[in-house]
């Protein structure tokens, strides 16, 4: 039976590249947030309590071109709602937690969703090892975030590429898990979905709402029809 040490180190292991991505990518949120009007403590408090780096960056972005609170409100909903998702899929780990598991369920987003998927299919459930790459995560979100405030107007995210290391990162974890016909469905069309509303004019964020919740509907369909074929 795999001790608790061992799955610490495995946790922090396989967590810390993709920490480093989300830190560059904290760096922006702080650089970009200060520089939209928030000030350090809303720009770091964000951080510790929201724990959503397309939601924060959207908001920031959507609050210096004032944007209302409804508009804010209903584009950060349809961000999250994957984050359903990704709660039903892994179920089993965070109802083990027992009582900590409302903390564990803060902790479900795109990041530890793959890490504990990927832990699952291997080991089982295994809810320790989902609270350290939480926590892993969640200090290199803050603290990152946290730099880039201070940093403020010091540096441009842009210029330095930071806002293309997260998801060159996210890509690259996530493509070895991309397996199967429905998977491969949605992926292709989550291509496609990006590509035609890029090029037709669409603003960045409701290419990916619209990616979000269409592209699932491919891998229902391919997944659905190999069923009846069986």
């Amino acid at each position: 039976m795999v001790g608790r040490k061992q799955i610490t180190q495995a946790a922090i292991t396989e967590a810390f590249p993709l920490a480093l991505a989300i830190a560059a990518y904290g760096i922006s949120y702080g650089v970009l947030a200060t520089q939209g009007g928030f000030t350090f403590g809303q720009t770091v408090t964000m951080s510790m309590f929201v724990f959503s780096g397309s939601a924060q960056l959207v908001t920031a972005g959507m609050m210096a071109g004032g944007a209302s609170a409804i508009s804010i409100l209903a584009a950060v909903l349809l961000l999250n709602l994957r984050n359903l998702l990704y709660g039903a899929a892994l179920a089993n780990t965070v109802s083990l937690a027992g009582k900590w598991r409302f903390a564990l369920a803060f902790g479900v987003s795109d990041e530890p969703f793959v890490l504990a998927s990927a832990r699952e299919q291997k080991h089982g459930p295994d809810p320790f090892y989902f609270a350290i790459v939480f926590v892993c995560f969640y200090l290199s979100w803050v603290f990152a975030s946290l730099a880039g405030a201070l940093l403020g107007a010091q540096v441009d995210p842009l210029t330095w590429g930071l806002d293309f290391v997260f998801p060159v990162t996210f890509t690259a974890l996530l493509v070895p898990s991309l397996k199967g016909r429905p998977a491969m469905a949605t992926a292709l069309a989550a291509i496609g979905i990006c590509l035609l509303f890029h090029y037709s004019g669409f603003r960045e964020e409701l290419i990916v709402i619209a990616a979000g919740m269409l592209a699932p509907l491919a891998g229902l369909m391919v997944g659905g029809r190999k069923s009846d074929g069986q």
